[in-house]
């Protein structure tokens, strides 16, 4: 069942979706009537998901889901991975890889592989005080409060000494 993101508990588990660009406006309208299709119909085991999104900067794709109606199984996860995988075709675009690092450079965001980001930060081209994305947070509440914080707050911080 699609509910409004801003009204999931911050318990609701979040998973995080980093494209290696912007979406444009016209991707970004389809991207959002396909979530809503896809979350509407999510189920785990025949049961409703209570499920919901945001779409950030033009490039991550947030879903919410309140557990405490009912978890997320296997086979909803799998379908929700499937769901991402196509996306990732219909708009050739990754969203998957891990291995890449999202950083804020003024309003800009920025998109580099973990190799370059580890080299800026040798070079001190990034700073402790950059702002980076953290997507290893694991609930809502995480995500709105440790979600967007400086390199030296977040698992970057190895990078930086």
């Amino acid at each position: 069942m699609l509910v409004d993101f801003d009204t999931l508990p911050n318990t609701a588990r979040i998973w995080i979706y980093q494209a290696n660009r912007s979406f444009t406006v016209e991707e970004l309208t389809e991207i959002e009537s396909k979530l809503d299709t896809f979350i509407t119909q999510w189920t785990a085991h025949g049961a409703s998901l209570e499920a919901g999104y945001e779409i950030k900067y033009k490039r991550f794709i947030v879903i919410a889901l309140d557990q405490n109606q009912n978890v997320a199984t296997g086979c909803s996860i799998d379908a929700s991975v499937h769901f991402i995988q196509q996306l990732e075709k219909d708009y050739n675009v990754d969203l998957l890889d891990k291995m890449n690092v999202s950083y804020k450079q003024g309003e800009y965001v920025a998109y580099k592989d973990l190799n370059d980001f580890r080299k800026m930060a040798k070079n001190k081209s990034v700073s402790p005080n950059t702002i980076v994305f953290n997507n290893l947070v694991t609930n809502k509440g995480e995500y709105l409060s440790n979600w967007e914080v400086p390199a030296k707050d977040s698992w970057h911080n190895r990078f930086l000494n």
